[in-house]
């Protein structure tokens, strides 16, 4: 038989508490208003039978980086799927959205954009981690993993606004995924004055951008595409006609967070044309830049051969050789050196090699 599909989270010994040391957020919403906020003390059975029992209640439970354990007895006390449970456990997940019976679950990546004075070849410019979200009749589960993106602000927003939470865990969801996508947003943005600036760079006078600067920006850039658009499939699917249970008015929401999102997605992956463009363009001015080089490098050696032939005709040491008897032989050939050598300056210069 199927281990994994008759794996079941282990109970912990009596009656003792999981560790709730990951828990960063719990509370009990009736009508979408906070009647309790036990905390990382939570107990997060009596909590879900209340929520069952109780007509427009539910449970927000936000987890940061849960142990195996720990995520195991709230699977336990929520009854998630454990395939869901293996996928919070490996971390390094696509991001999707699938659903478990009455429990949907999402997998998302979350961005932040890092302040930095410019970008160099080392810079870090986009921080990724990791939104897992569980949506029940009942709860809605948050696990972060990493410090990329808190919830805590959003948990403070929402619990000030009992009407937008009397939607119940769904509208929980939307207002992750909409602090999610509008964080793209912002990112985009800046990301676009870096683009910007470097494009400035590039084509100013004595440009001191390098390769690998640009490069560095484009493997910045291709992670947070990585993050972006990928969410494009699952956001589709909430606004359209896939999950039937959800009401117009909570798609028209989701609707609304697509179209966001995919503004900023078209934005990420234009950011590819113009980033491959200015390496490219920078990559022909360096092959400009030796050229020059080699030709000014020509120049100088063709005006350097010019005295050096004629010094080398008149060390053959032959007996008759014009100007080797007269008075101003010496004079007249260094003359003709300096005047050749001269001529030859100017008609390169004149060409654009110098």
């Amino acid at each position: 038989m199927d281990a994994r599909r008759t794996w079941q989270p282990p109970r912990p010994a009596g009656r003792g508490r999981a560790d709730h040391t990951a828990i960063v957020g719990c509370d009990l919403f009736v009508d979408g208003t906070v009647v309790e906020s036990p905390g990382s003390a939570a107990d997060l059975a009596r909590l879900r039978e209340q929520a069952r029992a109780t007509d427009g209640a539910f449970v927000w439970l936000g987890l940061h980086e849960p142990t195996e354990a720990a995520l195991n007895r709230v699977a336990e006390v929520f009854g998630l799927h454990p395939l869901a449970v293996e996928d919070v456990l490996h971390r390094e997940q696509r991001v999707k959205i699938e659903r478990y019976e009455d429990v949907v679950f999402f997998v998302m990546h979350a961005a932040q954009y890092l302040d930095h004075e410019r970008v160099t070849a080392t810079s870090e410019i986009v921080s990724t981690g990791f939104v897992f979200l569980f949506v029940g009749p009942d709860f809605v589960i948050t696990v972060r993993q990493g410090t990329v993106m808190e919830l805590g602000s959003l948990r403070a927003d929402l619990s000030s606004d009992p009407q937008l939470l009397a939607g119940g865990p769904w509208s929980v969801a939307h207002a992750v995924l909409d602090r999610l996508v509008d964080r793209y947003v912002d990112i985009a943005g800046a990301m676009a004055t870096d683009l910007d600036a470097t494009e400035a760079a590039v084509f100013a006078p004595g440009t001191p951008i390098t390769v690998e600067q640009i490069y560095q920006l484009k493997r910045q850039q291709m992670k947070f595409k990585a993050a972006v658009v990928p969410l494009h499939r699952p956001l589709a699917a909430l606004a359209g006609e896939h999950f039937t249970d959800l009401s117009p008015e909570v798609r028209r929401y989701f609707s609304d967070v697509a179209d966001h999102h995919s503004a900023a997605m078209e934005q990420v992956v234009a950011f590819d044309d113009v980033l491959n463009a200015l390496l490219q363009a920078r990559l022909t001015q360096l092959t400009v830049d030796q050229n020059n080089d080699m030709r000014k490098i020509a120049s100088w050696a063709a005006i350097g051969a010019l005295p050096t032939a004629i010094a080398g005709l008149y060390g053959m040491n032959f007996a008759h050789m014009p100007g080797l008897e007269s008075h101003y032989g010496y004079a007249s050939v260094m003359a003709v050196i300096v005047s050749s050598a001269a001529l030859l300056y100017l008609l390169l210069r004149r060409a654009g090699w110098l």
